[in-house]
């Protein structure tokens, strides 16, 4: 994180904050490099406490005297169709700068930061038009008045592998519920954040409603324990979350934590490989397997092993590695160098076990710039290695045997994580019923594709709350009991 004497179109020197683009208290930026070549990209100003606390007592200001705490839920949602539509008019550009910032393929990257942050406002638009703020429940006394208040501020801390959607996730359940947002992206993708300000911007949301301040670690630990903040929502490590959960513990503050994964892929007896192999890109390698839900465990039914070890194998030989804005390429590098020797570090941890390596393991030759890794595939890994126990979060895979549905489920749920997965079977009944063995937050059969009308999130040390869906409205809501005799009560 350093000064450069470089300058693009790209830098983002300032912070949204209050409705208005506003300069740093500090004078600490963030050089953003291109994933695929190592070349400059912009730079990006990083926050203080004097930063964060401007933006907090923004979303204060908004919530308790602003226009935003008096909305109702259709006005509400007129902003976030505007807002939507302001997003939707520069999803090709953002798409294409993610791409740069962190290396996810293209193709990928116009569906999660192009078109689905505006979906997701959409959805949650509506979603609080048809929710009832207020019911009236018969008492002993007389009556209740169940209502639905708005979380208050809200710290929401976004990561840089889904940078665009994942913050979403966040914010649009927020403004529908009536919260107002302080947003800290990652460093890692500092310049499409300010995308969302912009939007937001031209969109006419109230000032203060949404700000958005990007910062590290320290700014990410005076977001979540700055006293004027309701709720955390945070999507990153477990090692992060554990901290962010004691501290949000101490201060009795509210808090959803999308952590980390270990998931397992599940090849029954009886799995069709062609299927198998079709859903390998989404399930296990998708984002150049830089996911939290990466199936990376791939268990497989002893008596089908090799037959799918060599298919795995050929598919991870066969994947296009390039820069990601080609359309063609299905492996893009990692995002940034610090995570390539991350991922080295494990595949050599496999290479000194005593798994067997079948395709990859190293830099592709072809290469030379950037940082690309090639999709790598270990055969023989028992679920004790380190391999099958740490997240990668790379294109590295531990191919694990098993002897029956029962072992295949134990196998799976010998894991401190709980969060995707997946079963491969030609009898659909039987999948569901191993699916639902699994201790995890989602799990699919034959596929694995996130739906973004269903409830997302982990189990164990993958996370705490859930994200997406209806159901994720309860985590920016308050439910007030006011009791009432029948007469005081609203016709």
């Amino acid at each position: 994180m350093t000064a450069t004497a470089e300058h693009t179109d790209l830098d983002r020197t300032r912070f949204f904050i209050d409705g208005e683009w506003v300069e740093p208290r500090g004078s600490q930026t963030h050089e953003a490099l291109e994933a695929a070549t190592g070349e400059h990209l912009g730079t990006a100003a990083l926050a203080t406490d004097a930063d964060i606390d401007a933006a907090v007592h923004a979303a204060r200001r908004a919530l308790d005297s602003g226009p935003w705490g008096r909305t109702t839920a259709a006005e509400r949602a007129d902003y976030m169709h505007r807002f939507a539509a302001a997003l939707a008019a520069r999803a090709e550009s953002t798409s294409t700068l993610v791409s740069q910032e962190n290396g996810m393929p293209i193709g990928l990257s116009s569906a999660f930061n192009g078109a689905a942050p505006a979906g997701l406002l959409q959805m949650y638009a509506e979603l609080i038009k048809q929710l009832a703020l207020e019911e009236v429940r018969p008492s002993q006394a007389g009556a209740t008045i169940v209502r639905r208040e708005p979380v208050g501020v809200v710290g929401a801390i976004a990561p840089w592998n889904y940078p665009q959607v994942l913050a979403m996730m966040k914010i649009a359940p927020a403004l529908a519920a009536g919260a107002t947002i302080v947003l800290k992206p990652s460093p890692e993708t500092a310049l499409d954040s300010y995308v969302m300000g912009d939007a937001a911007k031209e969109a006419g949301l109230p000032p203060g409603v949404l700000n958005i301040v990007l910062g590290g670690r320290e700014a990410g630990a005076s977001l979540v324990s700055h006293p004027n903040i309701d709720k955390v929502a945070f999507t990153g490590s477990t090692a992060t979350g554990r901290i962010i959960g004691a501290e949000c513990g101490r201060l009795i503050r509210r808090v959803t934590l999308e952590l980390g994964g270990k998931s397992a892929a599940i090849f029954l007896d009886d799995g069709d490989v062609d299927t198998f192999i079709a859903g390998l890109g989404m399930a296990s390698f998708m984002n150049n397997s830089q996911t939290c839900t990466t199936q990376s465990r791939i268990l497989v039914a002893r008596s089908r092993y090799d037959e799918v070890v060599d298919a795995v194998a050929a598919y991870a030989r066969d994947q296009r590695i390039g820069n990601p804005l080609d359309p063609e390429v299905t492996i893009g590098p990692m995002a940034s160098e610090q995570h390539l020797n991350r991922v080295l570090g494990y595949i050599d941890v496999g290479r000194n076990s005593n798994a067997r390596l079948v395709a990859g393991g190293g830099r592709p030759a072809d290469q030379n710039r950037g940082w690309f890794v090639e999709p790598t595939v270990f055969a023989d890994v028992d679920n004790s290695d380190q391999l099958a126990r740490e997240e990668v979060f790379g294109p590295v895979m531990a191919m694990i045997p098993f002897n029956d549905d029962d072992d295949a489920v134990k196998i799976a749920n010998d894991s401190n994580y709980g969060l995707g997965g997946s079963v491969w079977t030609s009898d659909e009944e039987r999948g569901i019923n191993v699916a639902r063995r699994v201790r995890t937050g989602t799990i699919g059969v034959n596929y694995y594709l996130l739906d973004l009308g269903a409830p997302f999130g982990g189990m164990k040390d993958s996370g705490i709350g859930r994200e997406l869906g209806p159901e994720a409205l309860n985590s920016y809501l308050e439910y007030k009991s006011i009791y009432a005799s029948a007469a005081q009560l609203p016709s």
